[in-house]
């Protein structure tokens, strides 16, 4: 009857060990040892905390696995998790089958209907026993205690604390019958931890360490995943939350949705916890909703998988609505904050390309059926050619992507061209049209009066203000101004207030800064520029609102920030310092990070900012800070229109954080004392004592280690400008830096054609989710 209802229970546990009392705790397994699923007996650690025995994979048939599952007392049984499976795919056997330790020493798995399963290949090894130890691992013994064989060694889909993961070896994700999966963590020859599917598509990555030989992964008791040397010194490593924490239990697994996530026992729910996971966002998993459509991260924290297109029945495909031939020609549909890709098979090919010139590149292409746009450093289009398309969408996501589909009236979805339903002719109304025509035209002709009559008010009111000039904005909504009249909106550069900047006023007394760039730029390159910056709005960027180019003159016109730049309250005198409280000086960090972050990718170009420091921040009439003088830098008396790396602003950032918390302007040797009094903590030491108010701890820690992170003088371990906003949001952990003033050595492996698009996955690692 026990045995009945075992067989009853869920096939993801272990459902033949049901009772302790009814199977002996065993400390040592001796030759000739055997389990089965008849007999319902298991092989326990001394502990109780592990067993070793059958499970049912199948709610309909009779289908059983071997391996090891959690034991304890303390943990449901519906909470018993299986941590180890014997054998492969086709290792599956029936009710009548045993595991069995030989007495040539060698595990071995039988079903009597189709025969051997599986071996543990130890036959000629001298073993005389097996044991399952408190770990977990379920080892073979030779006479002299040395361990033959151990099922550490060979994992599944699983790593438990003390357990470790080779170059040679894998994780593979199950599926909930215990068959693999597409998704699998592998470590490459470099040390480096990457989640594939299908073995080819590397959608995760840790941070590359090929520095060091024989590295291995390690998971350890008190909640990290490492990497370690052959001296077992850590070189890397990613933290649970509950780190340190007196947990009893804990596992890393790589999980049936591609996810790889450690989880901790929690004895108040009794059940197991999520504290780390390699996506925050379940839609960047590759493939997540493989042939159903596009993911969508909802607002409950899960992943919904919608077709935009058209889903067939009974498989539920979501397929592109594109046939590759079109008797009536082809068009596109664009999809905004949409990333897609192509699987079966998952080509891509990447190529250089505006927003425009990526549309018309998969258009002219009679093979490809979508067509992706990117600018994260660098604009890229990616051609995908399958029908099988899968991606995510989300308002954070500033891709966009175009699906082909025939342009005839056959080419929309079905559900939208059924035949409406025939109508009778009706007589035509030759008055009414009349009636309407006449109305119509009165009107027009009302309008017209009433717009002439507004343009010539505005135009004999401008012209008495300004010369005409100043009268004409470009198509961008720029003011063009000569150089007479900056002169005389500023009063002749008067009223300076800060570096090249100086106030002036417009003739609707709005108030402006003007800054005179003081460097020689080409005319034409010069106003190409500004027409692109003049298109980039955000709430912490201030706004350009108009140039000259005259001669050898250039100047941009900005909004007028009431408070001025932030250099003159770090730099003054302690009245002024004192207004930066604690809260203020935060709030100015996640400022200036979504600043960036939105010139970095949330423009269809790439836009850096080149110079980022105190004196190119400015509060205004709230204290709100704004980001000004993006978009160029002054190079050897030349100005230069977004000519630096991504990478440079993140330094750049680093140190305008050290120093809004220290109070420095004085960068020489700034960022290494403060990493020295945080690393040894003394961190009261490097917040500034002029500052009103008290520092947050928590958030004081967490801007310590997002700026040694971004001046890392190895920039390609700097985060991207999106991960510092999160991290400072609070709503993505970071990990302690190393010291950001070694130099990481180059992989000979590293390809630099590829390096700049791995700089974001390679980093995201050493975040926690």
């Amino acid at each position: 009857m026990l045995e009945q209802e075992c067989f009853r229970r869920s096939p993801l546990l272990l459902c033949v060990f049901v009772v302790f009392f009814i199977h002996p705790i065993v400390s040592s397994i001796p030759l000739g040892s055997k389990l089965s699923v008849v007999d319902n007996n298991c092989w326990v650690s001394s502990n109780g905390d592990f067993a070793v025995g059958f499970f049912n994979i199948s709610d309909e048939h009779n289908e059983f696995r071997v391996g090891v599952r959690f034991n304890s007392k303390s943990i449901p049984y519906s909470q018993q998790t299986v941590v180890w499976v014997a054998g492969t795919d086709n290792d599956i056997v029936s009710n009548m089958s045993y595991f069995q330790l030989t007495h040539e020493g060698e595990l071995a798995l039988f079903d009597p209907l189709t025969g051997s399963k599986w071996k543990s290949e130890t036959s000629n090894r001298a073993v005389v026993s097996a044991a399952l130890h408190d770990n977990g691992n379920l080892v073979l013994i030779d006479m002299d205690q040395n361990i033959i064989w151990k099922s550490f060694d060979d994992p599944s889909d699983t790593l438990l604390p003390g357990q470790s993961l080779s170059v040679d070896k894998m994780l593979r994700a199950t599926t909930k019958d215990y068959k693999s999966s597409y998704y699998t963590l592998y470590m490459n020859v470099s040390g480096q931890l990457q989640l594939r599917w299908e073995l080819n598509i590397v959608y995760w990555k840790g941070e590359s360490l090929s520095s060091a030989p024989n590295l291995t992964a390690f998971l350890t008791t008190d909640g990290a995943l490492q990497i370690r040397d052959q001296s077992s010194n850590p070189v890397w490593s990613v933290f649970g939350e509950d780190h340190n924490d007196s947990v009893n239990y804990r596992f890393l697994r790589l999980d049936l949705d591609g996810n790889l996530r450690l989880y901790s026992w929690s004895e108040a729910s009794k059940s197991w916890r999520s504290v780390w996971q390699a996506f925050e966002n379940q839609c960047k998993v590759f493939a997540t909703c493989g042939k159903r459509g596009v993911c969508v991260f909802n607002a409950s924290g899960s992943a919904d998988c919608r077709c935009p297109f058209e889903a067939t029945e009974p498989e539920n495909e979501c397929l592109v609505p594109y046939e590759l031939e079109c008797e009536s020609g082809s068009n596109m549909l664009t999809f905004k904050n949409t990333y897609l890709y192509g699987i079966y098979p998952p080509d891509n090919s990447v190529f250089l390309s505006s927003l425009q010139q990526c549309e018309q590149l998969c258009l002219n292409d009679t093979q490809c059926t979508v067509a992706t746009f990117s600018n994260n450093g660098r604009p890229q289009c990616s051609i995908r050619k399958t029908k099988h398309v899968t991606g995510y969408a989300d308002p954070s996501v500033s891709s966009i992507s175009f699906v082909k589909r025939c342009s005839g009236p056959f080419a929309v979805i079905p559900s939208l061209t059924k035949s409406p339903t025939p109508k009778l002719p009706r007589r035509l109304c030759v008055p009414c049209l009349m009636g309407a025509a006449s109305g119509t035209f009165f009107i027009f002709a009302i309008l017209q009066l009433g717009i002439v009559f507004c343009i010539f008010r505005r135009k004999n009111f401008m012209v008495r203000k300004l010369p005409l000039a100043f009268t004409s904005p470009n198509s961008k909504g720029l003011i063009v101004l000569s150089f007479s009249e900056i002169k005389s909106l500023t009063e002749d550069l008067k009223d300076r207030i800060g570096p090249n900047l100086f106030k002036g006023v417009l003739p609707n007394n709005c108030l402006i800064a003007v800054k005179d760039l003081n460097a020689s730029i080409e005319e034409r390159r010069f106003r190409s520029a500004v027409v692109k910056l003049g298109s980039i709005h955000h709430k912490n960027l201030v706004k350009l609102e108009g140039y000259c180019c005259e001669f050898n003159h250039r100047f941009l016109v900005y909004e007028y920030a009431k408070n001025g730049s932030l250099d003159k309250y770090i730099g003054g005198d302690s009245t002024l310092c004192r207004k930066l409280t604690w809260r203020k000086r935060a709030e100015i960090c996640s400022s200036v990070a979504k600043a960036i972050c939105y010139l970095h990718t949330g423009c269809r170009e790439f836009v850096s900012h080149g110079n980022l420091k105190c004196e190119n921040v400015m509060l205004d009439e709230n204290s709100v800070a704004k980001v000004c003088e993006y978009g160029f830098a002054i190079v050897g008396g030349e100005a230069k229109y977004c000519g630096f790396s991504a990478e440079k602003d993140v330094g750049d950032f680093g140190k305008l954080v050290l120093t809004l918390l220290t109070g420095s302007l004085d960068h020489a040797e700034l960022c290494e004392w403060a990493y020295t009094e945080w690393i040894e903590g003394r961190v009261e030491n490097v917040v500034d004592k002029r500052m009103g108010g008290v520092a947050n701890s928590e958030e004081l820690e967490r801007s310590l280690r997002i700026a040694f992170w971004c001046l890392q003088v190895d920039e390609r371990r700097r985060p991207s400008m999106d991960e510092v906003v999160r991290v400072l949001d609070g709503t993505l952990n970071v990990d302690p830096p190393p010291p950001p003033f070694v130099l990481q050595k180059p992989s000979q492996d590293d390809d630099p054609q590829e390096n700049g698009s791995e700089l974001s996955a390679s980093f995201s690692s050493v975040y926690v989710s």
